[in-house]
């Protein structure tokens, strides 16, 4: 796991234009005892071969897999440029990270830094950085900007019978994913709870929370609250604003009248309605290919962009999960998300693609895998 400390962190930088600040990140890494001092020289060649701007104003500049032996011990070094950067391409990087790896251990810290900087508002919030600290609980992940809901916080078919079960079952598995305290589970259970419509019902709290989080309980048993159905409860815990959109999709089931899908989706769908993301799609049709990655180095951050450029050519939906990694499906056509997905040699990627040119794609993307993504 990568640790950020004040030493990799330079605020309030300002640079001309990408050059400048690649050579003051590389003279940083240098002076951290990261690289030797030619690794600059790599770190310029990689930029001619493709941009390293990922997106939401955020660059990760790094070295060449032939200057990997100029590096002595993996890391990053972080400049913050508020008043922005020209990185090419009308492209303004804000913060640039630069990265340090001897091996494949790199994608490790790429998938960390992704996930976190891919979420909404985290550009704005590292402009708008003033301390050292700001900018390391933002990298880490210290900072809330999605509220916690995955197949552990699901608890499908349990046989509770009266609604203070429901809620204590809920707000347990909130506190056993390390949400909330004890605290917030004693709330729930006195708390009244909101009728949504068929069998749906909602309950929230904020007292004992750690984190913003959904959990959801369906049960098996017949079970009613005030002479009406009992089907499943939502529970929220809230301590931040993180968990507004999943309300918005929880309102968006209400005024549609699908409450029903609810009670009636597998973890991995509930997962995918209230993430937005594909999780669950056809075998059995033209439209789904696997193919291996045999690059050396896994899809560090060149690979990943030509993938990302060959997908883009075509007008169809594309996504791709890591079937040895989270198997989570995600888009095809974003170089953070498929960065972030963290894929290392010999690593499966399953690609499904939905649009008039589907089939066309499918076959692309398999071709340019073959060829090594400009790797060979």
């Amino acid at each position: 796991m990568l640790t950020l400390t004040n030493n990799d962190i330079t605020l309030q930088q300002s640079a001309s234009d990408k050059t400048t600040a690649i050579k003051a990140i590389a003279k940083q890494l240098t002076d951290n005892g990261l690289v030797a001092e030619q690794y600059v020289t790599g770190m310029l060649n990689r930029e001619k071969q493709n941009s390293t701007f990922l997106g939401n104003g955020i660059a990760i500049p790094h070295g060449t897999t032939d200057t990997r032996d100029l590096v002595n011990k993996t890391g990053v070094v972080v400049h913050h440029f508020p008043e922005g950067v020209n990185w090419g391409d009308g492209n303004v990087a804000y913060v640039a990270i630069g990265i340090a790896a001897k091996s494949d251990e790199h994608l490790g810290i790429l998938k960390q830094l992704t996930k976190v900087l891919s979420a909404d508002d985290v550009e704005g919030k590292l402009k708008q950085a003033k301390t050292k600290d700001d900018i390391i609980k933002l990298l880490n992940g210290e900072v809330q900007f999605e509220a916690d809901f995955n197949p552990a916080l699901i608890h499908l078919n349990f046989p509770a019978t009266d609604m203070i079960q429901m809620s204590a079952v809920a707000g347990g598995l909130l506190k056993n994913s390390g949400s909330v305290e004890s605290q917030f589970v004693a709330e729930l259970v006195t708390k009244e709870v909101t009728h949504l419509g068929n069998g749906l019902w909602l309950v929230s709290g904020d007292q004992g929370v750690k984190r913003s989080a959904m959990s959801i309980l369906t049960t098996s048993e017949a079970c009613e609250y005030k002479g009406l159905p009992v089907k499943a409860v939502i529970a929220i815990a809230a301590c931040n604003d993180s968990h507004r959109t999943l309300l918005n999709t929880i309102s968006q089931l209400v005024f549609e009248q699908q409450q029903t899908k609810i009670f009636t989706s597998t973890a991995a769908e509930l997962v995918a309605l209230f993430s937005g993301s594909v999780q669950q799609v056809s075998v059995d049709g033209d439209n789904v290919a696997t193919f291996k990655i045999q690059n050396a180095h896994g899809l560090h951050a060149r690979p990943s962009a030509m993938l990302v450029a060959t997908v883009k050519k075509y007008k169809s939906a594309i996504k791709v999960s890591n079937i040895d990694g989270e198997n989570k499906f995600v888009d095809a056509k974003s170089l953070m998300k498929v960065i972030g997905l963290g894929v290392k040699h010999g690593n499966s990627l399953q690609f499904t693609a939905e649009g008039p040119d589907a089939k066309e794609a499918l076959v692309g993307i398999g071709e340019a895998i073959a060829s090594g993504l400009s790797e060979g």
